[in-house]
């Protein structure tokens, strides 16, 4: 897991602020949801991979 996962994990991030965007837009709470949930499953992820870095350090 490198750097290939944290990639996708910073586009899931853009991808969710895209949808919560347009959720915003068109008034649509449900896309609004989604993109907020999928921003933060990419925090979460990125957040993992971070500490497999500290511990990979060592």
């Amino acid at each position: 897991m490198g750097l290939d996962d944290k990639i996708s994990n910073a586009a899931q991030k853009l991808g969710g602020q895209g949808k919560e965007a347009a959720g915003h837009a068109t008034g649509d709470e449900s896309l609004k949801a989604e993109g907020q949930g999928d921003q933060a499953k990419g925090d979460l992820k990125q957040a993992g991979e971070k500490i497999k870095d500290v511990f990979k350090k060592d």
